[in-house]
């Protein structure tokens, strides 16, 4: 008895070839090289590519090259790690040929690392014990450095802001950036200073009357004495220079009386 086909494992079968072949090949090391397993050669040259986050094929070999080279295990280069960091290099999703490098860096300096961690472990004398530690430490330092330069060419140099639970009312404004505190202000004071059509600041112009401002406990101020006004009299007689105090409101006084036509 002959069944008709389903329909429905018929289109499961095609959709799991299609992203089989859509899938990113894995690289066959050879004595000469790599090939890179695929079907269609071209096909398989563009998926990796677009996993390495190169725009051609020479880019797309340089970085594979390096990678090889960076997997040797012993002497000769190891095909699961190289598979290990393509995939790696994979889910980091580099879009451009600065992050492809940068990235094969960071997978390559991982692998080290690890490597290092395991010399570690199974170091025989001290020597051995310091030298892995060593460069084990400088490895993980440098692997934090090189995810901070990721993130911040990704971004442009500007730092990622997140912005949750904001609620502004009825009129109100929201600034999301970097806000200095009194920044606005000074850059205010800053514009109305060298505005062009602010004018020149006002001139402070001296008391012609010398007239005093009352003080808080209700006691006058007297003036300071002035130097210059018996010099003359003290040098002819050859006495030591001294000034004489007066009040100012004396001063102010006569003044006043002076300029009305009163005779004191």
């Amino acid at each position: 008895m002959n069944t008709a086909p389903d329909p429905t494992i018929s289109t499961a079968i095609a959709a799991a070839d299609q992203t089989k072949a859509a899938a990113t090949p894995r690289i066959t090391l050879l004595s000469h090289g790599f090939s890179i397993d695929h079907p269609d050669p071209e096909l398989g040259e563009q998926l990796m590519a677009n996993a390495l986050g190169v725009a051609d094929r020479e880019a797309m070999h340089g970085i594979i090259r390096q990678l090889v080279k960076a997997s040797v295990s012993g002497e000769s280069p190891d095909e699961v790690n190289l598979s290990f960091m393509i995939s790696m290099v994979k889910s980091i999703k580099p879009r451009d040929s600065i992050e492809a490098m940068l990235v094969a860096q960071m997978v390559s300096v991982h692998v080290m690392a690890m490597r290092c961690a395991h010399h570690l472990a199974n170091a025989d004398d001290l020597a051995q014990h310091d030298s892995a530690a060593r460069a084990l430490g400088r490895l993980a330092r440098t692997f934090p450095a090189q995810i901070e330069a990721l993130n911040r060419y990704r971004s442009h140099g500007e730092p990622a802001i997140t912005v949750q639970n904001v609620s502004v009312g009825d009129g109100g404004k929201a600034i999301v950036g970097n806000v200095t505190p009194g920044g606005t202000r000074r850059h205010e004071r800053s514009h109305r200073k060298h505005r062009p059509d602010a004018g020149e600041p006002a001139l402070r112009r001296q008391n012609p009357l010398r007239r005093l401002v009352p003080l808080t406990g209700g006691a006058r101020q007297k003036a300071l004495p002035h130097a210059w006004r018996r010099t003359g009299l003290r040098r002819a007689e050859g006495k030591p220079e001294r000034a004489q105090a007066r009040p100012v409101h004396q001063a102010c006084d006569r003044g006043a009386k002076a300029d009305s036509g009163v005779v004191g």
